[in-house]
């Protein structure tokens, strides 16, 4: 299986609305939080890199994106997911050149997201467990997909009740 390594922003980590705590929660041990620092960055992630294991999920049509977009190789150990804001990644893949050097993993035919609960959104945009549960599907892995669908679909419930006040 495919493991999933979530290159996290520190205020990502408690934001009640990150995606990435389901990520983890379902994949358990095949899931990797590793909270990003821009001086020091994590020493496993980095040998992982250095012996071409590792892959960025990227968009698709993002202007820093050259010809090395491609489905996943099979070469490819692990996907590193930014789990950040929009802006936030963007700092952070900027300030990374052991990202830039990544290949990059684009997803192809990505439905539109369903998550409703943050601002700044980008066009086309989906939240780090909408990435997963794609790439979950894409690579065969059909029940830990459905699992983590469902408690997306639970979490945005709840998650928007508390946003407008509404409560169960």
């Amino acid at each position: 299986m495919l493991k999933i390594i979530l290159l996290t922003h520190s205020r990502e980590m408690g934001r009640a609305n990150n995606t990435g705590q389901l990520v983890k929660h379902v994949l358990g041990d095949s899931a990797r939080v590793v909270e990003w620092h821009r001086k020091q960055p994590d020493a496993e992630l980095l040998t992982a890199i250095e012996a071409g294991l590792v892959g960025l999920v990227f968009p698709k049509d993002d202007e820093n994106i050259s010809e090395n977009v491609c489905e996943i190789p099979k070469s490819l150990l692990y996907l590193v997911l930014i789990d950040a804001t929009w802006q936030e990644a963007r700092k952070m893949y900027n300030q990374s050149p052991y990202l830039k050097a990544l290949p990059k993993v684009s997803l192809v035919d990505a439905p539109k997201s369903i998550y409703p609960l943050r601002r700044n959104q980008i066009e086309g945009g989906l939240c780090t467990a909408e990435c997963v549960i794609h790439l979950l599907t894409e690579s065969e892995n059909v029940i830990e997909a459905q699992q983590l669908s469902q408690l997306l679909m639970t979490f945005i419930g709840s998650e928007a009740n508390v946003f407008t006040g509404n409560k169960r």
